[in-house]
């Protein structure tokens, strides 16, 4: 399943037009009329205070739930025209939430991305499929883990394993829903490192990360969404997104921002917090 090609303009990977999101036994909105493109090769971060709906907005593209209103289009298929879990086996997503056999080995956890499963399929992997999987834990620099337990990994190991099992499948969209949750520090870099090696060495591979902290975005995010309160408050180049101005609308309190050799840094700044523009 790929992307329907269109001619003139450039496709994208995800779209989303004048969405909202409403829960049904409480009316609650949690989406309000967002309009979105992601295009192949970018990577974008998204941002906001918690219950922006930031998980939200990563479960549509994901093709795991559907809008109220508007419409989704993910790798050129409408959700709504299209099998979901036909589409979800063309999008890789990595999430601390994952339910994982904690007694599987890493080698064996990669394996499972190629049928999409929690437990293994043995017969569904081939000579071919196993050495896929050993060749993405080498391309993670996780190979000596192979025959360890997931159970015993640590933390930023484990990250790196479920980016390896997303890989999988060969997607040309990767989401990542807080992969650096409960990461020490050498850990958070050593993955930031990893994603930093995929956007280099896949040009073609498309990624969102949802994160609280600026100091988890790798130099290769080129791209910010901020949502607040279930509206996106702006979106663009990082650059222009990633200002003290626009952080503070987003939080509601003084921001400071910096970079330094392409990484972010934000810290709370002195004065009284802004009120919401």
């Amino acid at each position: 399943m790929t992307a329907n090609a269109t001619s003139g303009a450039p496709q994208a990977v995800a779209a989303l037009d004048a969405v909202s999101v409403r829960r049904y036994t409480t009316g609650q909105v949690i989406l309000d009329d967002i309009t979105w493109n992601v295009y192949a090769g970018q990577h974008w971060a998204l941002l906001g205070a918690n219950g922006a709906g930031k998980t939200t907005v990563l479960r549509l593209i994901g093709a795991l739930m559907h809008p109220t209103t508007g419409t989704v289009d993910v790798l050129g298929h409408r959700l709504g025209r299209v099998d979901m879990r036909e589409l979800r086996a063309h999008i890789g997503l990595v999430s601390s939430a994952q339910k994982v056999p904690l007694d599987a080995t890493a080698h064996t956890v990669v394996l499972t991305g190629h049928t999409g499963t929690v437990q293994p399929l043995w017969r569904k992997y081939d000579a071919e499929v196993r050495e896929r999987a050993d060749a993405l834990l080498a391309e993670l620099e996780i190979k000596e883990l192979a025959e360890r337990p997931y159970g015993v990994c640590s933390g930023g190991q484990r990250a790196r394993i479920l980016v390896a099992r997303a890989l999988m499948a060969d997607p040309s969209l990767l989401l990542l829903d807080e992969p650096f949750n409960a990461l020490d520090l050498p850990s958070r870099e050593d993955l930031i490192d990893a994603l930093h090696r995929l956007a280099t060495t896949r040009p073609a591979l498309t990624t969102i990360t949802v994160t609280h902290h600026l100091e988890e975005l790798s130099p290769a995010i080129g791209h910010v969404l901020l949502l607040k309160e279930g509206r996106v408050l702006t979106s663009g180049a990082a650059e222009d997104v990633l200002t003290a101005e626009q952080m503070t609308r987003c939080f509601g309190r003084p921001i400071e921002v910096s970079r330094h050799e392409g990484r972010w840094l934000a810290r709370s700044g002195r004065g009284t917090p802004t009120a919401a523009q």
